[in-house]
């Protein structure tokens, strides 16, 4: 769920190396792991039985996608799959990804669902297809009606109401939800949760997550005007990180905790500097979305028996849990 600053390439760019990738594989070879211009595109050795596209809203050098990536390629290489990973934060250019992976007749299609709609052309072609396709990460409320067969992810009204009692918990009066992609359904459903369960003040700040700057700025001046403000709530790590700053500049009591976390944020949760994070694995839900493709293809299996979601979180890591999460965090795959 985790967004940053998205590369400026062009659509047309990221389909033509789908399309290079996906043509690589049909010869018989590919590369491993992440390609080597970084153009969040690649794809990873199996026995070629089966070809499977994963295809994000993620940016590229996010840490949470690079786990979510990490996930899918320890799927693909246990299960044989060709699998090619693409992605863009823009919903048209991912809906063209999905398309394009459509026409090269893959075997499976795993992708987010941060725009619904945007998806909704793209997942009945694949359904016209004959080609199964399944959700991670965004969608939780919206897979079923977009006929996808499974999904693996977070509840994210379930997850912002669990935040919410957990800063009652903690006594905070006043919380500034920041919302760094307008749009986006899990991060407004996550917001949603925490105003439903929260007793106090609740309100949600807009930023254009692609600026870090910009977001610094504008979360300090608020801060700044309003003292009350006792307790932040990021929709990412790098978010979190960005906010303790933002708060000392401000000379703002407020505290911070997070959705989502990575390396450095496990440690600012051990230091104190962020009171929580809530953990929905993505390492996980990469790696049965994957996963989930082989099944049905090669046995028929439906995860969650096409009716509920595969759920991966939320699990909360405070300083008590730290330590035990570090080292898969410094792994990479929490």
């Amino acid at each position: 769920m985790n967004t940053r600053p998205p590369s400026r390439r062009t659509t047309r760019r990221r389909t033509a190396v789908l399309a290079a990738a996906i043509g690589l594989l049909m010869a018989g070879c590919s590369s491993s792991g992440a390609d080597e211009e970084g153009d969040g595109a690649g794809a990873v050795s199996g026995s070629g039985d089966l070809r499977v596209a994963l295809v994000t809203h993620g940016s590229e050098g996010d840490e949470f996608w690079d786990r979510v990536r990490k996930g899918a390629e320890a799927a693909a290489a246990k299960d044989g799959i060709e699998l090619t990973y693409l992605s863009d934060p823009d919903g048209a250019g991912q809906a063209d990804l999905v398309r394009q992976a459509v026409r090269d007749g893959v075997d499976g299609i795993a992708l987010t669902l941060a725009k619904p709609q945007a998806m909704k052309g793209p997942v009945n072609e694949a359904r016209a297809a004959d080609i199964p396709v399944v959700g991670l990460n965004s969608g939780v409320d919206a897979w079923k009606k977009a006929g996808l067969l499974a999904f693996f992810g977070q509840d994210e009204s379930l997850a912002g109401r669990a935040v919410g009692e957990k800063l009652n918990q903690l006594k905070a009066e006043h919380t500034l939800c920041l919302v760094h992609e307008q749009g986006n359904v899990g991060l407004e459903a996550r917001c949603a949760g925490v105003k439903k369960t929260f007793r106090g003040t609740s309100e949600n700040l807009y930023v254009d997550g692609t600026d870090e700057r910009a977001v610094s700025g504008i979360l300090t001046a608020k801060l700044r005007q309003d003292p009350s403000i006792d307790q932040v709530v990021t929709n990412g790590a790098d978010f979190a990180l960005l906010a303790v700053d933002a708060a000392a500049e401000a000379d703002s009591g407020a505290e911070v905790a997070t959705f989502d976390l990575n390396e450095e944020l496990v440690d600012a949760v051990r230091g104190g500097n962020v009171r929580f994070a809530v953990d929905q694995q993505p390492y996980l839900q990469g790696y049965l979305a994957v996963d989930a493709l082989w099944l049905y293809r090669t046995n028929g299996n439906v995860s969650g028996g096409g009716a509920a979601p595969v759920l991966t979180g939320p699990a909360f890591v405070t300083k008590a849990e730290a330590d035990s999460v570090a080292g898969f965090a410094a792994a990479g795959t929490r």
